[in-house]
C-alpha cells in the first residue's frame, strides 16, 4: 500500500479530481494549506502599501492506494494538475510524494490491510 500526498494549485483540484474519476481512485483527502517553493512569493497591495506575502495558497490531496494503483495515480495526478499551454506545466504547479503505508484500519468494522483502502 502506498500514501500518496500532493500539493496542487486549488484551480487545478477538479480537473485532478476528473483524472482521479477516470482511472478509478475515488476515494481522497483535501486540505487547504499555504508554502511555497520556487515561486518564492508575490507582492500584494493593502491600502496602498506593498506586502510581500510569501506563502501562497495551496490544496494537499492525501490518497491511499493499493500499490497496483499508484502508479495509475500518480499519472492522473500529474495529468489534472499541469497548468500551462497544451498540459507542459510550470513553476507552482505542485508535487507529489510517495511513501510507503504500513497498515490501514477501517473504524466501522475493523478491517485491516488492503480491504480497508
Amino acid at each position: 500500500m502506498k500514501l500518496i500526498i500532493a500539493i496542487i494549485q486549488p484551480f487545478r483540484l477538479e480537473a485532478v479530481k476528473q483524472a482521479l474519476t477516470a482511472v478509478e481512485v475515488f476515494r481522497l483527502t483535501v486540505s487547504d494549506v499555504q508554502g511555497y517553493g520556487r515561486q518564492k512569493g508575490h507582492t500584494e497591495y493593502f491600502r496602498g502599501q506593498a506586502m510581500q506575502v510569501n506563502l501562497i495558497r495551496k490544496v494537499r490531496l492525501e490518497i491511499a492506494v493499493n500499490d497496483n494503483f499508484a502508479k495509475p495515480t500518480i499519472e492522473a495526478i500529474k495529468a489534472g494538475a499541469r497548468s500551462g499551454a497544451a498540459g507542459k506545466g510550470q513553476v507552482g504547479d505542485g508535487k507529489i510524494f510517495v511513501m510507503p503505508l504500513e497498515n490501514v484500519i477501517r473504524i466501522s468494522d475493523g478491517t485491516e490491510g488492503s480491504e480497508a483502502v
